[in-house]
């Protein structure tokens, strides 16, 4: 896994830049999304709030838009150079470097985490380590609200948002990332599986889900 996150780190690295001006109003064009984003914040807000983290955050787009609903928000990324582009364009909100089957976190801290496309770049046989990590830092009654691509298949990306690159991007079974979700404790809010857009090649979705009030794990 160190390998596939030292790849991963370095592309990200390299695209920061440019991958934040070319996505800095992709939420604008994409009501469906926003409307599982919306959910989010206000299942948060009724739980009575607190700090929600944005695990994978890029360059802050998202948590930035968080940060509009209401929410406490911050981000975490693997990548220096998107944390450093996220404090740039966002400088109010606070980001870290920070990997998400590690998470410098306290147990039970969080009152929502958000992994907006940010576990694309993992088998689906290592979801589980991610998924235990997220139910770890989740307080009893927190939501976690992922973001994934459907299908069921590893595509090699060779070139993306102008520059070289080799990264494996996975497509999920939405049944098989929610059957790993509850494996990991927590349990599943809603789903939404939209079509993909002009830009897309595939179906997206959304799962919500919660970590139980009182839970034995």
């Amino acid at each position: 896994m160190t390998s596939r996150q030292d790849t991963t780190r370095a592309s990200y690295d390299i695209v920061a830049v440019d991958y934040a001006a070319l996505l800095k109003d992709e939420l604008g064009n994409k009501p469906l999304d926003r409307a599982m984003l919306a959910a989010f914040a206000e299942q948060v807000r009724a739980g009575g709030g607190g700090e929600v983290a944005d695990l994978g955050c890029g360059p802050g787009r998202v948590t930035a838009h968080l940060e509009g609903l209401g929410l406490d928000a911050y981000g975490i990324d693997l990548s220096p150079e998107m944390v450093a582009v996220a404090r740039r364009d966002h400088p109010r909100l606070r980001f870290e470097v920070g990997s998400m089957n590690d998470l410098a976190i306290k147990d039970d801290a969080l009152a929502g985490a958000l992994a907006w496309y940010s576990t694309v770049h993992t088998p689906l046989d290592e979801l589980p380590l991610f998924f235990r990590e997220f139910h770890r830092v989740l307080a009893p009654g927190g939501h976690l609200l992922i973001a994934f691509k459907v299908g069921d298949e590893r595509v090699r990306l060779r070139h993306a948002y102008g520059h070289d690159l080799d990264l494996d991007v996975h497509r999920f079974p939405p049944e098989r990332v929610a059957g790993l979700l509850r494996a990991a404790g927590l349990v599943e809010v809603a789903r939404l599986v939209r079509e993909a857009d002009a830009r897309e090649k595939t179906p997206q979705a959304f799962l919500l889900a919660r970590k139980p009030e009182t839970t034995s794990r």
